[in-house]
Formats: C-alpha cells, sequence, structure tokens
C-alpha cells in the first residue's frame, strides 16, 4: 500500500474528568463524523483514542523528571505520528482544563507541526463558548498546529440538538479533507489541465485615472484645462 493510500491516522484526545464523560462523548462523536467524512471522499482512517484522565500521574512525572513512561510514552508517539488530531477539552474559569495544558506542555517542539486538528470543548454553558477561539485556537496555532476553521464548543444543552451535529459534520469535513487530500483534475491524457485565459471584458475603472487636480477644478467649478 502507498503513503497515499494508507489510511490517515487520527489522534483523538481528550481531557475528560468523569466517567462518563461529557467531553469524551463530544471527541467520539467528533472521530466517528470523521472517519464517515474520510470514506465521502473514499478515503480511510486508523483512530487513536487518547483518554488524558488516567495519564495524569505519568504527566506530572514527565514534568518533573523529563522522561515519558509507559501509555503516556505512547500518547506522545501516537500524536507524533498522527496525520491529524481531534482535541477535546472541558473548560474551566474560562479556559482549557489544567490536564489538557499539561500534554500539550510535554510535548517536544515540532511534534505538531502542520497537523490539521480540530479544536472542541464542553462546559456547562454556552457562556464558555469564546474558549475555543481565545484560548484553544491561540494555544494549538503557536504550536503550529493548523486549525480548522470549525471548532466545535458544547454546553450541556447542546447535546441532542441538531445544531450541534451540522458543527460536528462541518468541522469532521474540514479534517478529511486536509488530512486525505482532494487529488487535482487532470484531462483524458493524464497531464494537469492547462490554465484557462479570463474571458471578461469588464472595463478597467483604473486604467485611465483623472488627475487630482482635474476633479479639484471640477469641485470648484474651473473649467478643465
Amino acid at each position: 500500500m502507498s503513503t497515499t493510500d494508507r489510511p490517515r491516522r487520527i489522534a483523538v484526545v481528550s481531557a475528560g474528568l468523569s466517567n462518563p464523560s461529557s467531553t469524551t462523548l463530544l471527541a467520539d462523536r467528533l472521530a466517528s463524523a470523521v472517519t464517515r467524512a474520510a470514506a465521502g471522499r473514499g478515503g480511510a482512517v486508523e483512530l487513536h483514542r487518547i483518554e488524558l484522565r488516567p495519564l495524569a500521574h505519568a504527566l506530572a512525572d514527565h514534568m518533573l523528571t523529563g522522561f515519558p513512561g509507559g501509555d503516556l510514552a505512547t500518547a506522545i508517539a501516537a500524536v507524533r505520528d498522527a496525520d491529524g488530531l481531534i482535541v477535546v477539552t472541558p473548560v474551566f474559569s474560562a479556559s482549557y482544563s489544567g490536564l489538557f495544558k499539561s500534554f500539550f506542555d510535554v510535548l517536544e517542539p515540532g511534534t505538531i507541526d502542520g497537523k490539521p486538528t480540530i479544536i472542541a470543548a464542553t462546559a456547562g454553558t454556552a457562556r464558555h463558548q469564546l474558549a475555543l477561539d481565545h484560548e484553544l485556537r491561540p494555544l494549538l496555532s503557536y504550536l503550529r498546529a493548523v486549525v480548522m476553521p470549525t471548532g466545535v464548543f458544547a454546553a450541556s444543552e447542546d447535546f441532542g440538538h441538531e445544531g450541534l451535529d451540522q458543527r460536528i459534520d462541518r468541522a469532521a469535513t474540514e479534517l478529511a479533507a486536509a488530512a486525505i487530500g482532494t487529488p487535482p483534475a487532470y484531462g483524458a491524457a493524464g497531464a494537469a489541465p492547462e490554465a484557462v485565459a479570463p474571458t471578461s471584458t469588464r472595463r478597467d475603472e483604473f486604467a485611465d485615472p483623472t488627475p487630482f487636480e482635474a476633479l479639484l477644478r471640477q469641485a470648484s467649478g474651473d473649467t478643465i484645462r
């Protein structure tokens, strides 16, 4: 199987703290939507789910020792080798959780450079929805991930609402397009089509400008000489 034919690896990072967790539920729904979107483009994905809650002690140890161990090392490798990311955090005090931030703090520089990424968050109230663009997007952009235009925020009342489904599907479509890509259109002979010359004959309004001095004379009623 060639590199272009292999399933794309998608790492799904969830920082849910409870069990069951609305954060994990949202992560799972996004993962399923990306799988469907990839299939719709003739591709496939290989999901690697990473729950941060069981890694909390290992993250603290890593910050003290500088060495990841066991399951944490496996999780970091999954993110490093992924073709795309789905990252989901609960919102506390209008920002991502400390557990979520700790995981990204221990990644080596360059680990997620250029990786297409869906950012998502959950909270008990819609008042926290700005955390997506004021907290998550700057963080992931700083780490040089390519953040998808559509972020997905889900307050408690959003679950079961079709508006959430629409946002999930839109974000999943963007990630599938970025991770799988669309092959260029080719002609019958297999060559890239030639560029088509523009056919518009609209007059360029800036081709023959009136001098500013003439405009002043017109405004004052003087004859243009």
